[in-house]
């Protein structure tokens, strides 16, 4: 999902605009950090798969996808509400901008509340990283995934605290779009593992 600004155009000068990149460039480095990481972890559970099919299916079969699928939902619509606090914060609208990133910090949460029903369900069938290859992978890389969830609930909760006090205005948006920068890359993240945990067989 395109944050609006992530390649934002400055004052045109010219016939050819000048793009810039949205954020600190420190934040585009650690995503493409993160982004590596978790494709290790994907080409490794890949891998893995290939030689365990039989054993993958069948318990990827017993995973709630009702549950996957919502927590796709729920991650896209808080993305979205960041889109639209960032949008808010360039038209100087700082208290709109903070009860955007108060719906996305709520949509986290659903996220949150979800994935430890999801945990705890698995915890009373006894499952856990040594139960089989498919559930050590399932419950690393969701769980991998779920602290950056985390970490990224307490950015969007120090980016509503500076909305509401107008921190964020055009010509200063730099926190505001590296923390949005953070938040689109858990989300990215999410539509890649969901199918490929829950869904491809």
């Amino acid at each position: 999902m395109n944050t609006p600004g992530l390649a934002s155009t400055l004052p045109d000068h010219g016939p050819v605009a000048e793009q810039r990149l949205a954020g600190d460039l420190a934040i585009w480095i650690f995503i493409l950090a993160e982004l590596l990481a978790f494709g290790v972890f994907f080409a490794a559970y890949a891998f893995t798969r290939a030689n365990h099919i039989e054993l993958f299916d069948a318990e990827q079969q017993a995973l709630h996808r009702g549950a996957g699928a919502l927590n796709t939902v729920v991650l896209l619509t808080a993305s979205y509400f960041v889109v639209r606090a960032v949008q808010a914060a360039e038209q100087r609208a700082s208290a709109l901008s903070a009860r955007w990133l108060l719906g996305a910090i709520a949509c986290g949460s659903g996220f949150v509340i979800v994935k430890l029903t999801e945990y705890s369900a698995a915890f009373e069938q006894g499952i856990s990283l040594s139960s089989s290859p498919f559930h050590m992978f399932y419950l690393s890389l969701t769980f991998f995934h779920f602290m950056h969830v985390i970490l990224g609930m307490v950015i969007l909760a120090a980016l509503w605290q500076g909305a509401r006090r107008g921190r964020y205005q055009p010509g200063d948006m730099n926190g505001l779009e590296t923390g949005a920068a953070y938040w689109h890359m858990v989300d990215l993240v999410w539509l890649i593992l969901f199918p490929l945990v829950y869904v491809i067989h």
